[in-house]
């Protein structure tokens, strides 16, 4: 529910990026286009000082640089200062 088009996600132990909002694009409700594998850029609130470095998934469906309580969902193709700003992850599965 609330997924929309370019937002990471995390189904069992699969990682991907929606490609369509919940219900749209010929998906019955609930479901959702979902593109598994390749690197996507971001919108993230925390800073990535070296390519390669993990980026997790919380259980909420946000990006976060922290390993704790959250699953490994791919590795960082560019790098930031900025606590806020874009990042090139490339999904892991």
């Amino acid at each position: 529910a609330g997924v929309k088009s370019g937002d990471p996600v995390r189904i069992g132990g699969l990682n991907g990026v929606a490609q369509t909002a919940v219900g749209e694009g010929g998906n019955a409700a609930g479901y959702a286009s979902v593109w598994l594998k390749g690197a996507h850029e971001f919108t993230v609130a925390f800073a990535i000082a070296t390519v390669g470095l993990p980026v997790y998934i919380t259980s909420a469906g946000a990006l976060s640089a922290t390993a704790t309580d959250n699953s490994l969902y791919g590795y960082a193709l560019t790098t930031k200062a900025a606590a806020s700003g874009p990042l090139t992850v490339r999904i892991a599965n």
